[in-house]
Protein backbone atom coordinates (compact mmCIF):
# COMPACT_ATOMS: atom_id res chain seq x y z
CA UNK A 1 0.00 0.00 0.00
CA UNK A 2 1.24 3.40 -0.52
CA UNK A 3 0.69 6.15 1.59
CA UNK A 4 1.09 10.06 0.14
CA UNK A 5 3.14 11.79 2.62
CA UNK A 6 2.91 15.53 0.49
CA UNK A 7 0.81 16.77 3.03
CA UNK A 8 2.92 15.83 5.91
CA UNK A 9 5.66 17.13 4.45
CA UNK A 10 4.59 20.86 4.06
CA UNK A 11 3.63 21.24 7.13
CA UNK A 12 6.82 21.27 10.14
CA UNK A 13 5.86 19.76 13.42
CA UNK A 14 3.15 17.82 11.77
CA UNK A 15 2.17 13.68 12.92
CA UNK A 16 0.27 11.23 11.31
CA UNK A 17 -0.24 7.93 12.62
CA UNK A 18 -1.72 4.98 10.63
CA UNK A 19 -2.92 1.29 10.14
CA UNK A 20 -1.82 -0.34 7.30
CA UNK A 21 -2.80 -4.21 6.11
CA UNK A 22 0.02 -5.90 4.73
CA UNK A 23 -0.92 -6.85 0.82
CA UNK A 24 1.73 -9.17 0.25
CA UNK A 25 0.54 -12.95 0.15
CA UNK A 26 4.19 -14.42 0.43
CA UNK A 27 7.62 -13.43 1.02
CA UNK A 28 10.16 -13.98 -1.85
CA UNK A 29 13.19 -14.24 -0.27
CA UNK A 30 16.72 -15.59 -1.87
CA UNK A 31 15.68 -19.66 -0.74
CA UNK A 32 12.71 -19.68 -2.15
CA UNK A 33 8.83 -18.34 -1.59
CA UNK A 34 7.21 -18.21 2.23
CA UNK A 35 3.73 -18.12 2.95
CA UNK A 36 2.44 -15.76 5.52
CA UNK A 37 0.37 -17.10 8.49
CA UNK A 38 -0.56 -14.12 10.21
CA UNK A 39 -0.31 -10.30 9.01
CA UNK A 40 -1.40 -8.01 11.70
CA UNK A 41 -1.54 -4.40 10.18
CA UNK A 42 1.28 -2.34 10.37
CA UNK A 43 1.17 0.53 12.94
CA UNK A 44 2.59 4.16 11.60
CA UNK A 45 3.83 6.65 12.93
CA UNK A 46 5.40 9.79 10.87
CA UNK A 47 5.92 12.99 12.02
CA UNK A 48 8.15 15.69 9.66
CA UNK A 49 10.58 16.76 12.90
CA UNK A 50 11.33 20.30 10.67
CA UNK A 51 14.68 20.79 9.52
CA UNK A 52 13.57 18.75 6.70
CA UNK A 53 13.50 15.73 8.72
CA UNK A 54 11.05 13.12 8.71
CA UNK A 55 10.59 10.41 11.61
CA UNK A 56 9.05 6.95 10.52
CA UNK A 57 8.00 4.25 13.18
CA UNK A 58 6.50 1.28 12.47
CA UNK A 59 5.73 -2.02 14.06
CA UNK A 60 4.97 -4.99 12.43
CA UNK A 61 3.84 -8.33 13.17
CA UNK A 62 3.69 -11.08 10.71
CA UNK A 63 4.67 -14.52 11.10
CA UNK A 64 5.92 -16.49 7.73
CA UNK A 65 5.96 -20.23 7.23
CA UNK A 66 9.84 -21.17 6.49
CA UNK A 67 10.60 -25.13 6.08
CA UNK A 68 13.52 -26.62 8.48
CA UNK A 69 17.16 -26.10 6.83
CA UNK A 70 17.19 -30.49 7.75
CA UNK A 71 13.78 -31.71 7.00
CA UNK A 72 11.71 -29.41 4.96
CA UNK A 73 8.81 -29.41 7.47
CA UNK A 74 6.86 -25.88 7.68
CA UNK A 75 8.36 -24.12 10.82
CA UNK A 76 6.21 -20.51 11.54
CA UNK A 77 8.87 -17.86 12.40
CA UNK A 78 7.42 -14.38 14.03
CA UNK A 79 8.66 -11.29 13.30
CA UNK A 80 7.91 -8.53 15.62
CA UNK A 81 10.09 -5.93 14.27
CA UNK A 82 10.33 -2.06 15.92
CA UNK A 83 11.42 0.25 13.43
CA UNK A 84 12.87 3.58 13.73
CA UNK A 85 14.19 5.90 11.09
CA UNK A 86 15.06 9.63 10.56
CA UNK A 87 15.38 10.60 7.12
CA UNK A 88 16.36 13.92 5.63
CA UNK A 89 14.27 15.01 3.17
CA UNK A 90 16.24 17.71 2.15
CA UNK A 91 19.13 15.69 0.20
CA UNK A 92 18.09 14.12 -3.00
CA UNK A 93 17.75 9.89 -3.34
CA UNK A 94 21.23 9.54 -4.54
CA UNK A 95 22.94 12.33 -2.07
CA UNK A 96 21.98 10.06 0.78
CA UNK A 97 24.92 7.44 2.09
CA UNK A 98 22.41 4.13 2.57
CA UNK A 99 19.98 4.40 -0.38
CA UNK A 100 19.61 0.80 0.73
CA UNK A 101 17.83 1.56 3.81
CA UNK A 102 15.30 4.06 2.36
CA UNK A 103 14.51 2.65 -0.77
CA UNK A 104 10.69 2.07 0.51
CA UNK A 105 10.42 6.23 -0.58
CA UNK A 106 9.65 7.28 -3.75
CA UNK A 107 9.15 11.12 -3.92
CA UNK A 108 6.68 11.90 -1.82
CA UNK A 109 5.28 7.89 -1.18
CA UNK A 110 5.63 5.98 1.10
CA UNK A 111 5.39 2.05 -0.34
CA UNK A 112 4.56 -0.02 3.25
CA UNK A 113 5.20 -3.58 1.49
CA UNK A 114 8.73 -2.47 0.39
CA UNK A 115 9.03 -1.51 3.70
CA UNK A 116 8.22 -4.33 5.71
CA UNK A 117 9.66 -6.66 2.90
CA UNK A 118 12.72 -5.00 3.57
CA UNK A 119 12.94 -5.23 7.11
CA UNK A 120 12.03 -8.94 7.13
CA UNK A 121 14.06 -9.60 5.20
CA UNK A 122 16.99 -7.88 7.48
CA UNK A 123 15.52 -10.35 10.51
CA UNK A 124 15.23 -13.42 8.18
CA UNK A 125 17.12 -16.25 10.60
CA UNK A 126 20.41 -17.71 8.85
CA UNK A 127 19.11 -21.33 9.82
CA UNK A 128 15.69 -22.24 10.36
CA UNK A 129 15.09 -25.91 12.28
CA UNK A 130 12.37 -27.19 13.62
CA UNK A 131 14.14 -28.52 16.68
CA UNK A 132 17.22 -28.60 17.64
CA UNK A 133 17.86 -32.23 17.27
CA UNK A 134 16.32 -32.65 13.44
CA UNK A 135 17.40 -35.48 12.38
CA UNK A 136 16.75 -34.58 8.91
CA UNK A 137 16.12 -36.29 5.57
CA UNK A 138 17.72 -39.69 4.16
CA UNK A 139 20.31 -38.88 1.54
CA UNK A 140 19.34 -41.79 -0.03
CA UNK A 141 15.61 -42.47 -0.33
CA UNK A 142 14.55 -39.10 0.92
CA UNK A 143 12.76 -40.14 4.07
CA UNK A 144 12.11 -37.67 7.28
CA UNK A 145 13.97 -39.54 10.13
CA UNK A 146 12.17 -37.46 12.27
CA UNK A 147 8.97 -39.65 11.35
CA UNK A 148 10.09 -42.62 10.23
CA UNK A 149 13.10 -45.10 9.69
CA UNK A 150 14.72 -46.47 6.76
CA UNK A 151 16.14 -49.50 5.67
CA UNK A 152 19.24 -47.83 3.41
CA UNK A 153 22.92 -48.72 4.03
CA UNK A 154 24.08 -45.86 6.37
CA UNK A 155 27.90 -46.78 6.17
CA UNK A 156 30.07 -44.02 4.58
CA UNK A 157 33.75 -45.08 3.32
CA UNK A 158 36.22 -42.57 3.20
CA UNK A 159 37.50 -41.85 -0.05
CA UNK A 160 40.96 -41.77 0.55
CA UNK A 161 40.50 -45.34 1.87
CA UNK A 162 38.64 -46.49 -1.77
CA UNK A 163 41.86 -48.75 -2.50
CA UNK A 164 42.44 -50.45 0.51
CA UNK A 165 39.16 -51.69 0.17
CA UNK A 166 39.73 -53.14 -3.39
CA UNK A 167 42.75 -54.97 -2.30
CA UNK A 168 41.06 -56.56 0.78
CA UNK A 169 37.80 -57.20 -1.79
CA UNK A 170 40.03 -58.86 -4.38
CA UNK A 171 42.04 -60.78 -1.88
CA UNK A 172 38.81 -62.09 -0.37
CA UNK A 173 38.58 -65.95 0.63
CA UNK A 174 35.51 -67.14 0.04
Amino acid sequence: MLIDLSELLSTEHKKQEYKVPVEMDTFNGSNGEYKFVRKEPVELYIENTGNKDLLIKASIHVSLNIPCDRCLEDVKNDFDIEVSKKLDIGKSFSELEDRDEFSFIEGSELDVDKMVYNEILVNLPMKVLCSENCKGICNRCGANLNTQTCDCDKTELDPRMSKILDVFNNFKEV
